[in-house]
C-alpha cells in the first residue's frame, strides 16, 4: 500500500511502524537484530536513530535485508525526503542531511509515542507505506532569550531535541541584553564572568526576579561548540544574537565608557546608570565590538550573525554632544541615520569574517541597510510586509502571532502587550490576510516563534514547567504552519494534536498546555466537560487542595470554585464562573513618598483607568498609600506594584499595613513579587505598602489599579 502523508505530525494510519526483518507479506519488523545502513556523511544520523530505537548502526557491512537504509538523493530538494517501508526494510532518502533527518522524524511519528522516551518496544511491526514530503519554508525557527533568564546548556539541548521533533531547523539564541551576557569572550573575559550575573555584588542590578541573590550564568566557548554540534546532528543551525546598539545596559555597566558623553540622571535610580545604548560617535566602541563580534563569528558556523537593532533609545543620542556633532557632519537631524551608520560599521566587521548581518526590522526601516542582511519582522505583519517590499530576505514573526511569552487566555500568566493567543491563532496565521503578494512572498524565507524570558526568572526557572507550558502546543502549530501550511484547517489539526500528539509530548516529558475545559453554571449547578480525554479537577476558594470532578456540582457560591484538567504531563489553565472575576471600584486616593510622575499620575490607578508611576525608585521605608473614601467591605483585595504581567518596577521587598479607621495601621503580610492579596475580615479604610529594599534596578515604581472582589 502506498500513500502520501505530509506535515509536521503525520497521522498514524497503521498503528506501529519502523524498519524491518522479513515477516508476513507487506509487514516489516524492527528488533535488536535490525541494522542501520547509511551513506557517507550520515553516520551521525545512524547513531541518532540507534539512540531512539533498538537497532544497531552498521554502515555498509550488513545484509540488504533487515535494515533501515539512510541515503541521499540529489534529485530531491535539500530538506525533502522519501520514506519507504517494505518487507525488506525501511529506506529513508533525503536531498541532503536535513532531508534524511526529516525522514527519520516522519518514521518516529509512525512509532509508539515511547520512541521519544527512548523506550520503544523490543519488537515493532509496521505496514508497507511510502511517504514523500518537503518543507514549505527553508527557515523554521524558534528564538530563546537566555539573557533575561539563564537557561543552562543541558536545558538548551533539551529544547533543541523538542524543537527538532517538530521540524524546527533554526535556533536563534538571544545571548546578550540589558540584564545578562551569556557568551564567553576570551579577549574580554569580564563580559561573561561579571556580566553573566546580576544582583549581589554584580554591577548589574536585578530587575525581573531573584532580587535577593546573585543570579545568572554563561556559556563557555567549549559549551557553545558542544551545543552547536549537538544541534547540527539534529538539523538545527544555531544563530547567535548580540543585541546592539540598544539593549546594552549590561555591558555598559561593565564598560561605562561606551555610553554617550553626558552626565546621566542617577537620582531616580538610586545611583544606577540606566542608559542602555552604545554611543554612536565614539570610535573606540567599534574596536571593542570588533573583538566581540570577531570571536562570535569564529565560534558559530552560521552564515548570519544577529546584531539586533531594535528599540534603541535614541533620545540618548540626541542628548549626546558627540552624537549631535556627528549628525551635523552627516547632514541629518534624524537619529535613525546614526543607527544606519552604526549597523553598517557592524556589517563591515562581520564581512571581514565572512559573515552576513541579521537584524530586527527597525534596523531596516529606512531602507538604507544592506540587502545582504536578513530581517526579522517582529513588530507586526506590516513591518514584515515593509521589509519584503524593500527587497530584504525576511523571517516573518509578528509578535501578535509568534511571541510565545504572550499569555494564552486573559487570566493566565504571561505578557499581553502584543496579544492574548493560544495555538489556534498561531496555526491560523494567513499571509494573504495581511496583503502579501507573490512578489512579497519571494522574500519570505520562513517563520519564527519567540520566547522572551523577562517573566521566566520569577517562575522557578530551575524547572522547565513554565517555559514548556508557554511553548507547547504553540510550537506544534508553528512547526506545522512552517512545514506545510494550514490548509488542513484548525479542527482537523486540533484533533490530531489531541488524539496523536498529546501522547507524544507526554513521552517527551513536556509540561504542555491543554485547552481549557468548557464550563457552564446554570440553575445553581456547574457542568464541566472536555473533549480531550483529560481528567477534570477543581479547587475551592484559594486552597491548594484538589478535588476530582466526576459529576455536575451543585452550589449557590460559584465564585468559590475554579476548574482545570490534567492529561499525563499536560495541564489546562483554570476556568471559573464570571462571578469569580467580578470586581468593584470604590473611590480612593493614592499617594506615595516617592513623588508623582507627570506622565503617569496617581489618578490613573486611583480612577482604575491605567498605571501610575513614581518619580524615582524605592528606598528603605518608602511607601504607597491607598485611602478609600468609605470603608470597603470585600472578600479579596489585590494590590500590585510593577507591570501586570511581570514583576518589574516593583517594591522588591516590603510589607502591607491595613487600617480600619484611616489612622491606626496594623501589619497584614509580606509582599510577594511586589504584590499582596488581602482577605480582610472587616471593612478596610486604608492600606499602606512599605518598602524594605534599597532599589528595584529601574528609575521608578509602577502602581497598578487595585483589584477588589466584592463579598458575594
Amino acid at each position: 500500500m502506498k500513500l502520501r502523508l505530509a506535515g509536521a505530525f503525520t497521522l498514524l494510519l497503521f498503528g506501529l511502524a519502523t524498519a524491518c526483518s522479513r515477516t508476513a507479506p507487506e509487514r516489516c519488523t524492527i528488533t535488536s537484530q535490525t541494522g542501520v545502513r547509511f551513506d557517507e556523511g550520515l553516520a551521525p544520523l545512524a547513531d541518532y536513530l540507534a539512540h531512539y530505537l533498538n537497532v544497531k548502526p552498521a554502515g555498509k557491512s550488513i545484509s540488504s535485508d533487515d535494515v533501515i537504509r539512510l541515503s541521499t538523493d540529489t534529485t530531491l530538494a535539500e530538506e525533502a525526503f522519501r520514506l519507504a517501508v517494505a518487507p525488506q526494510g525501511v529506506t529513508i532518502a533525503g536531498g541532503g542531511y536535513g532531508g534524511v533527518f526529516n525522514g527519520i522524524q516522519a518514521l518516529f511519528r509512525m512509532l509508539p509515542p515511547e520512541v521519544y522516551a527512548r523506550a520503544c518496544p523490543e519488537r515493532i511491526e509496521l505496514r508497507d507505506t511510502t511517504i514523500a514530503d518537503a518543507p514549505r519554508f527553508a527557515y523554521r525557527g524558534m528564538m530563546l532569550d537566555v539573557a533575561r533568564t539563564w537557561i543552562g546548556p543541558e536545558s538548551v539541548k533539551r529544547y533543541i531535541d523538542l524543537f527538532s521533533y517538530h521540524n524546527i531547523n533554526k535556533l536563534h539564541l538571544h545571548l546578550a541584553d540589558d540584564e545578562g551576557w551569556r557568551i564567553e569572550i576570551r579577549s574580554h573575559p569580564e563580559l561573561a564572568e561579571v556580566g553573566g550575573f546580576r544582583g549581589g555584588d554584580s554591577p548589574v542590578r536585578a530587575v525581573y526576579g531573584k532580587w535577593g541573590e546573585k543570579y545568572g550564568g554563561y556559556y563557555t566557548q567549549e559549551q557553545l561548540r558542544e551545543m552547536i554540534d549537538y544541534a547540527a546532528v539534529r538539523n538545527i543551525e544555531i544563530i547567535p544574537e548580540i543585541d546592539l546598539p540598544g539593549h546594552s545596559r549590561n555591558i555598559a555597566s561593565l564598560h561605562p565608557e561606551i555610553r554617550c558623553n553626558y552626565p546621566p540622571d542617577t537620582v531616580s535610580t538610586n545611583g544606577y546608570d540606566y542608559r542602555s545604548a552604545w554611543c554612536a560617535a565614539r570610535e573606540e566602541n567599534f574596536d571593542l565590538l570588533a573583538d566581540i563580534l570577531g570571536e562570535v563569528c569564529d565560534l558559530f558556523p552560521s552564515e548570519y550573525i544577529h546584531i539586533g537593532g531594535d528599540e534603541v533609545v535614541m533620545d540618548q543620542w540626541l542628548r549626546c554632544p558627540d552624537c549631535r556633532a556627528l549628525m551635523r557632519r552627516m547632514g541629518t537631524d534624524d537619529p535613525r541615520r546614526l543607527q544606519d551608520r552604526f549597523m553598517e560599521r557592524l556589517r563591515t566587521i562581520l564581512a571581514a569574517h565572512g559573515k552576513r548581518p541579521a537584524v530586527w526590522n527597525e534596523a531596516a526601516a529606512t531602507g538604507e541597510f544592506t540587502r545582504e542582511s536578513r530581517v526579522y519582522g517582529w513588530q507586526n505583519a506590516a513591518a514584515c510586509l515593509d521589509a519584503t517590499a524593500k527587497g530584504y530576505s525576511t523571517v516573518v514573526m509578528p509578535a501578535q502571532y509568534f511571541y510565545f511569552d504572550m499569555r494564552q487566555s486573559p487570566h493566565e500568566e504571561g505578557h499581553d502587550w502584543a496579544a492574548v493567543f493560544d495555538a489556534r491563532k498561531v496555526y491560523e496565521f494567513d499571509f494573504a490576510r495581511f496583503g502579501f503578494t507573490e512578489e512579497h512572498m519571494r522574500n519570505v524565507i520562513g517563520l519564527e516563534g519567540t520566547f522572551f524570558s523577562e517573566a521566566y526568572v520569577s517562575h522557578e526557572p530551575e524547572k522547565p514547567d513554565y517555559l514548556d507550558y508557554m511553548l507547547f502546543p504553540r510550537v506544534c502549530a508553528l512547526g506545522r504552519l512552517a512545514w506545510r501550511g494550514n490548509d488542513q484547517g484548525w479542527d482537523a489539526f486540533q484533533r490530531e494534536l489531541v488524539t496523536e500528539h498529546y501522547d507524544r509530548m507526554a513521552a517527551m516529558n513536556v509540561r504542555f498546555r491543554l485547552f481549557p475545559p468548557t464550563l457552564v453554571y446554570h440553575d445553581g449547578t456547574f457542568t464541566v466537560t472536555t473533549d480531550d480525554g483529560s481528567e477534570i479537577y477543581y479547587v475551592v476558594d484559594e486552597t491548594p487542595e484538589e478535588h476530582r470532578y466526576t459529576a455536575p456540582l451543585k452550589t449557590d457560591q460559584p465564585h468559590r470554585y475554579r476548574f482545570f484538567t490534567r492529561y499525563k504531563t499536560g495541564r489546562s489553565p483554570f476556568v471559573a464562573d464570571k462571578s469569580y472575576y467580578r470586581t468593584i471600584r470604590p473611590a480612593l486616593t493614592i499617594t506615595t513618598s516617592m513623588g508623582e510622575s507627570a506622565k503617569f499620575p496617581y489618578t490613573n490607578a486611583s480612577m482604575y483607568k491605567g498605571v501610575s508611576q513614581t518619580r524615582r525608585a524605592c528606598r528603605q521605608q518608602d511607601w504607597i498609600r491607598y485611602d478609600f473614601a468609605a470603608p470597603v467591605k470585600c472578600r479579596e483585595m489585590f494590590l500590585q506594584t510593577g507591570n501586570r504581567q511581570l514583576p518589574k518596577t516593583i517594591l522588591t521587598t516590603g510589607y502591607a499595613e491595613v487600617s480600619y479607621d484611616g489612622q491606626t495601621f496594623e501589619r497584614a503580610g509580606e509582599l510577594k513579587k511586589g504584590s499582596i492579596t488581602l482577605r480582610p475580615a472587616r471593612p478596610v479604610k486604608a492600606v499602606r505598602l512599605v518598602s524594605t529594599c534599597d532599589d528595584n534596578g529601574t528609575p521608578w515604581v509602577t502602581i497598578q489599579p487595585p483589584q477588589i472582589k466584592p463579598v458575594l
